[in-house]
């Protein structure tokens, strides 16, 4: 075969598009599969395998360094190989895994699902290892012009993970690795064609015709599923009832949803059980179920004839109308619509609702089933419909409302049994509560109703400290005693009303009597009296729940007669602390989340909320901020290790201790994959290699660096953009395309990088600090506009710092290949891709713990240390190290 291009000496354009389309699908893949779990399983799964994945990169660099020559000696034959093994591999991989029953619910207690969550990381690992052997192999044999081949890698990179983004709306996430598989038929063909390759040209159509025919027709003939959906999920108990009918489905960026109807659906969030003995008639089939990447449901209620709307009275979201007649509401999020709907026929005069997905407003706008079943709800002519966050609205609104209510915006809860680890919610933090609390009118209410099914509780004493700091922030510290009503039903739901003006004698009898009648439980209203005592004795109660020495209840023992009755059982002295009734009735006994929250309260108005409860708490109750919006990472960093034995105790946080799992696996797997080429080869390789250990420093500095911003801004960019898949692609996009554009102009300064690259990582630095602090407040504003506006101003915010991100690596690599470092080359991008794994384990962690602005600033530190380490990779090589008869290479970055 007759070679066409030179890959270090001005190669063809369709070489660039073929290195930018083949770079493309790679990153299309990692997009793919998080959705593939997103939908089957819980996306943190998804993320876990694509990181480990991304070792494919470090793996290939390691191999390569090692074997250098065979690969300069057999570099065509091992880029066909890796091009056409990639396609069939990421279609045959995607199948094969979805055949892996794994599921998070079991993995402490099943030994066979880590086994199983093993075999998906391995699955999942081949097709990537695939394209780093491709992009490996080109990288060592275009080293000369590294610039504008990492020019084509960001940028096909960035554009094709914007163009996944797009497919979204056209293949369902079952069939969403056709978009990859497309990107990498482009690329292929490209490839083979800047070679004059005809017959390879034949050979990837073909490959890629038969991975198709695979993905589309072995499901139905082999009777497997091509997205195999957990048991655990919401949607798979609506497919199983016998007379579920799929009445809606829709594909997007913004989720996939599905709506079902059914008899067997019966969704009462938070009802009182007395509903059923007081009302005369119970709605039949009132709610269809919302299924959003297959969780759920969010309850569709019907409109309701005028005599059955007594039902919404029986609802949580129900008490602030006792208060207000004909009031002004505002629903901060529309959801499946039940808080609009209670708010219409409870009386409201006006009702302005938000909802942040336009794939919600959407369904509810055009689909004509939707409509007659809700009334034509978002049509009707007493709302008003926001298409934004509700908490961006209030914030800058002038308006002002009787009614705020923000009730059950999550469908499950704060949190996914077995899968969850972190989730941004803006929605409940400080700033969030504080701009619904001036949002109301002097007299008006703001009601808050969550999930409350933890024991012991967690997420519902995050939102109560999150309320009272709001609520203190705004008034100027003074007293708000008079300012809240709280109450809860155990393990369902807990409901706190804020009053601007504070509620009245009157009012607090009316909502007590309600409460009676609805026999949920007070947990705080003003001038309720709760025994402080026995906080000691709960606390550590709670304590020894998870860190006590376990008993073996089979034991004989002496003092087994004597022993002391269950927390909250009649004539417990453990968790005892009860409101003291008024008239002089026996307190009745309390479950112990509930006498917690009554305590916590009353610390939380009165003082001492930090040192009495929250230091000795088993669980972390930190408040929700912008910079640390997370109900998830409740265990307390100092409690990690004593968890390892007890697993099974904190199932729900299963996903969060993953995320320190994987940094450890991360870790372990960077250093032995970057130590393995140094291992083999010091002797023959690295020992006359100039500036090893600043080299290593600097790359390292650049992968950490880049991935945490990367990573890090994804969450940050979600205040703006409201969903994490769209800020996702985008920021990658931005960040690529830009990086790209840096890494071609940076050719430019590589005579003077010694003078030149201090600068770029000074302004790296300077600007990222900036950000870290301030780039909030432009993305409040920027998420009240248009979305597509929101789109182009967000990729605008990103291009300053993405643009000189992209000067330090391809400046470093073309300078090692230029001084003849050809293993160091290798060596250095796989630390970098090592590295950047480490990085996106270690963005969680940080988040959760120090804040985002945290995770920046960690990105903008690596950026400065790389400043001197830079220096290190301008050293040329020694005399020695050049090999006899090999020319000398040009010093650079002398000027």
């Amino acid at each position: 075969m007759t070679i066409s291009v030179d890959l270090d000496n001005r190669p063809s354009l369709s070489f660039y598009l073929s290195v930018g389309l083949v770079a493309g699908s790679i990153i299309a893949l990692q997009i793919g599969i998080m959705r593939v779990f997103s939908v089957g399983s819980w996306a943190h799964f998804g993320s876990l395998v694509v990181s480990l994945a991304m070792f494919g990169f470090g793996l290939t660099s390691a191999v390569m360094c090692v074997g250098k020559g065979w690969f300069e000696r057999h570099w065509e034959g091992a880029v066909k190989g890796a091009l056409l093994a990639f396609g069939p591999l990421m279609v045959v991989c995607n199948l094969a895994a979805q055949q892996v029953p794994f599921n998070a619910i079991f993995l402490i207690s099943d030994p066979m699902q880590k086994w199983r969550l093993l075999a998906n990381f391995v699955l999942y690992f081949m097709p990537f290892l695939a394209g780093a052997l491709y992009l490996g192999v080109v990288f060592l044999k275009a080293q000369k012009t590294f610039n504008r081949v990492y020019f084509a890698d960001l940028v096909g990179s960035g554009l094709c993970g914007l163009s996944v983004l797009l497919a979204m709306y056209f293949f369902r996430p079952d069939d969403l690795i056709m978009a990859p598989l497309l990107l990498w038929l482009a690329g292929g063909v490209l490839w083979f064609s800047a070679l004059s390759d005809r017959r390879g040209i034949a050979v990837i159509v073909g490959v890629a015709v038969l991975s198709a025919i695979v993905h589309y027709a072995a499901p139905p003939l082999l009777g497997i599923p091509k997205l195999a959906v957990s048991d655990y999920k919401g949607v798979s108990y609506a497919r199983k009832f016998p007379d579920a009918v799929r009445t809606y489905e829709r594909a997007s960026p913004f989720g996939y949803l599905e709506v079902y109807s059914s008899s067997y659906l019966h969704f009462a969030p938070g009802q009182s059980d007395n509903a059923a003995f007081n009302l005369p008639k119970m709605p039949a089939n009132a709610y269809l179920g919302l299924y959003i990447d297959s969780e759920g449901p969010s309850g569709i209620i019907k409109d309701l004839p005028a005599d059955e709307t007594a039902y919404f009275k029986y609802l949580p979201m129900y008490y602030p109308y006792l208060l207000k007649k004909d009031p002004g509401t505002f629903v901060v999020q529309f959801g499946g619509g039940i808080s609009t709907a209670v708010a219409l026929k409870s009386g409201s005069k006006h009702v302005t609702v938000a909802e942040g997905n336009p794939a919600l407003l959407t369904a509810f706008r055009e689909d004509k089933g939707l409509r007659a079943f809700t009334g034509d709800v978002l049509n009707n002519p007493k709302v008003t419909v926001i298409d934004y966050d509700g908490r961006l609205y209030v914030a800058g609104t002038r308006n002002r409302y009787d009614i705020i209510d923000l009730s059950l915006a999550d469908s499950a809860g704060l949190s996914s049994p077995g899968g969850f680890s972190i989730v941004e919610k803006y929605s409940y933090t400080r700033e969030a509560m504080s701009a619904y609390m001036r949002a109301l009118t002097p007299g008006g209410v703001l009601s808050v109703t969550l999930w409350n099914k933890e024991e012991p509780p967690k997420s519902v004493l995050k939102l109560y400290a999150t309320m009272v700091a709001a609520a203190r922030e705004i008034d100027g510290g003074k007293d708000i005693a008079q300012k809240f009503y709280v109450v809860s039903s155990y393990l369902s739901t807990a409901t706190v009303l804020y009053k601007r003006d504070g509620f009245t004698a009157e009012e607090i009898a009316e909502l007590n009597a309600h409460t009676k009648a609805m026999s949920f439980d007070t947990i705080y209203y003003p001038g309720i009296k709760v025994d402080e005592a026995e906080l000691p004795q709960l606390l550590s109660d709670y304590r020894d729940q998870f860190f006590g020495v376990p008993v073996d209840p089979t034991a004989p023992s002496e003092k087994e007669p004597n022993d002391k009755p269950p927390p909250g059982a009649p004539g417990s002295t453990t968790g005892g602390a009860t409101e003291v009734k008024d008239d002089g009735a026996p307190p009745t006994a309390k479950v112990p989340a509930t006498v917690l929250g009554r305590l916590a309260w009353h610390y939380l108005i009165h003082g001492g909320w930090q040192q009495k409860v929250a230091d000795d708490y088993v669980f972390d109750t930190r408040i929700l901020t912008n910079h640390q919006p997370y109900f998830a990472a409740y265990i307390k960093v100092g409690d990690l290790l004593k968890f390892t034995d007890r697993l099974e105790l904190v199932q729900d946080e299963w996903g969060y201790l993953l995320l320190w799992a994987t940094l450890g696996i991360a870790t372990v797997f960077a250093l032995t994959l970057v130590l393995f080429p140094v291992v083999f080869g010091w002797r023959t390789i690295f020992s006359r290699y100039p500036g090893k250990a600043g080299t290593m420093i600097y790359f390292l500095c650049l992968g950490l660096g880049y991935i945490i911003v990367e990573v890090g801004m994804i969450s940050h960019f979600i205040l703006a953009l409201s969903n994490a898949t769209v800020s996702a692609s985008v920021l990658i996009t931005g960040m690529l395309v830009f990086s790209g554009c840096g890494s071609f102009f940076s050719e430019r300064f590589l005579d003077r990088s010694r003078s030149f690259m201090p600068k770029v990582f000074l302004a790296i630095f300077l600007i990222l600090t900036l950000y870290a602090f301030t780039i909030d407040y432009a993305l409040d504003w920027i998420g009240t506009l248009p979305y597509a506006l929101r789109i182009v101003l967000c990729l605008l915010l990103l291009l300053p710092p993405a643009f000189l991100m992209g000067f330090p690596m391809p400046t470093a690599m073309t300078t090692l290949g230029r001084l003849g470092k050809d293993h160091m080359f290798l060596w250095a991008w796989g630390i970098n891709g090592c590295f950047s794994v480490i990085g996106a384990a270690l963005v969680p962690i940080v988040a959760t713990s120090f804040g985002l602005p945290a995770v920046v600033l960690v990105g903008a530190v690596a950026y400065l240390v790389a400043l001197p380490a830079f220096f290190s990779v301008l050293m040329p090589l020694q005399p020695q190290a050049m090999g006899a008869g090999r020319p000398r290479r040009a010093k650079l970055g002398a000027a």
